[in-house]
């Protein structure tokens, strides 16, 4: 009988080593949903920034090429 008791204790120890296991894994998987979401919001994020960069680096050089002040000058800057 005394053995039956330390069967059932052991495996209700297994069990809730089990129940616990199980809990830590379905944490650890929502964990990596979260993160795998937030990484492929990041990367919107980036390639969004990018192309804003893209149509500002343009904007400012269209400014430059059109303002005086960034135009080459006459031959006395080409003898420097």
């Amino acid at each position: 009988m005394n053995s039956d008791m330390d069967g059932d204790i052991e495996n209700q120890v297994e069990l809730e080593e089990k129940t616990r296991l199980i809990n830590q894994v379905l944490e650890l998987q929502n964990t990596l949903e979260d993160l795998s979401a937030r990484v492929d919001a990041v990367k919107e994020e980036n390639l969004k920034l990018k192309s804003e960069n893209q149509v500002l680096g343009q904007y400012i050089e269209n400014l430059m090429s059109a303002s005086s002040v960034f135009q080459t000058t006459d031959s006395k800057s080409k003898r420097k």
